[in-house]
């Protein structure tokens, strides 16, 4: 189980297993010292119940150990569960050691779903974001964030990918909250932070694989048309936008030159978590042409495709679908789904072209239904 930097992995894990699982955790010192120094000995310690081992990327070694024994018991599915909280470590081991024989599943911080016990208005859904802890307790938001950012710093960036210029680093996570939301343009990103832009497409990887952030390609396919080949920069959590960018109010952020930025990047991630909880990876796309014609997002489905409209307007208009109905038209009806206007219109409305206007705070629940 992969994921973010407490999303709740070991919780949900505890929670779930912890009736019939041993627990043991690598994020200890001594524990992570004594398995890297013996492997095998670790294993041994765990006995012949299945086991926990948390934070798997701390100790790489234990991989090919572990490969040894499963293979020995090939019939025996489900004896030991791994969690890691960072995708670059953890993958090069499972590619080296363990493909064939693991099952890949992506824990992400609460989904909208899960939080519908907890009243939340949108301003507070960008603020708080989705990490259980100051989801649930928005009075500790700015020392979570600050407390979280530093500890991504110092332990995956440092010491599992080896940077030591984190200053720089810094800068880099910054201007890139700033162009949340935005096509990322490389040499922009390397003049303002001073870097080259081959580190700035090494680092944007980095993002990727510690779960902070996405990149959203464009949809490429012949419909007659030059398409922008940038992708999208998305933070996948607006805790941590609204934390980079020093805003500290929902009602002030949605409200600035940043509120269709944050809106949009609420709806990218609630459109990931969707996929994740089905197991599967996130088929997102975009789409600009170079004649004018945006769609924030493209998703396909069932080889046909939905068109996904982002608008923070709780007034939806024909102009606001218009994109939608370009698309639908340059793609063909027999491809093209109904397409969906996600804003703050009060309950679901039909619209022109044979558009849906619908509630933010009911998208999430239709999305996967259509999934």
């Amino acid at each position: 189980m992969t994921g973010p930097r407490q999303s709740g992995k070991t919780t949900f894990l505890r929670a779930e297993l912890g009736a019939t699982h041993r627990y043991v955790s690598l994020d200890d010192p001594i524990t992570r010292a004594g398995a890297a120094a013996d492997p095998n000995g670790f294993l041994d310690s765990l006995g012949d119940v299945p086991a926990i081992i948390d934070e798997i990327q701390g100790v790489p070694e234990l991989f090919s150990y572990l490969k040894t024994r499963i293979d020995a018991e090939r019939q025996r599915a489900g004896r030991w569960v791994l969690t890691g909280s960072a995708h670059f470590a953890l993958m090069r081991g499972v590619t080296e050691s363990l493909a064939g024989r693991i099952a890949l599943l992506d824990l992400p911080p609460f989904s909208h779903r899960e939080m519908e016990s907890v009243p939340r208005d949108l301003p507070s859904v960008i603020l708080c974001g989705g990490y259980p802890e100051p989801a649930l307790h928005p009075e500790r938001l700015d020392l979570w964030s600050r407390s979280y950012l530093q500890t991504y710093v110092e332990r995956d960036v440092r010491s599992l990918h080896g940077l030591t210029n984190l200053r720089t680093f810094e800068a880099f996570l910054a201007v890139c909250a700033a162009r949340h939301g935005q096509l990322l343009n490389m040499a922009d990103v390397a003049r303002d932070v001073g870097i080259s832009q081959p580190t700035v497409r090494a680092w944007s990887g980095l993002l990727e694989a510690s779960y902070l952030a996405t990149l959203v390609p464009p949809y490429f396919e012949n419909f007659g048309k030059r398409v922008t080949r940038a992708p999208k920069l998305f933070f996948l959590d607006s805790a941590l936008v609204c934390a980079l960018t020093h805003l500290r109010d929902g009602q002030v952020a949605l409200a600035g030159p940043s509120g269709g930025s944050l809106f949009e990047g609420w709806v990218l991630s609630e459109m990931v978590k969707a996929f994740a909880a089905l197991g599967r990876r996130p088929e997102i796309a975009m789409w600009r042409s170079h004649d004018g014609l945006e769609v924030d997002f493209v998703v396909p489905i069932g080889g046909r495709l939905l068109p996904i409209e982002v608008k923070l307007t709780a007034s939806p208009s024909p102009k606001h679908v218009e994109p939608l109905r370009r698309f639908s038209n340059l793609v063909g009806a027999q491809r093209a789904m109904p397409g969906l206007l996600v804003c703050r219109v009060a309950s679901r409305t039909v619209m022109p072209f044979g558009c849906e206007a619908l509630p933010w705070h009911e998208f999430p629940q239709v999305f996967e239904s259509l999934i």
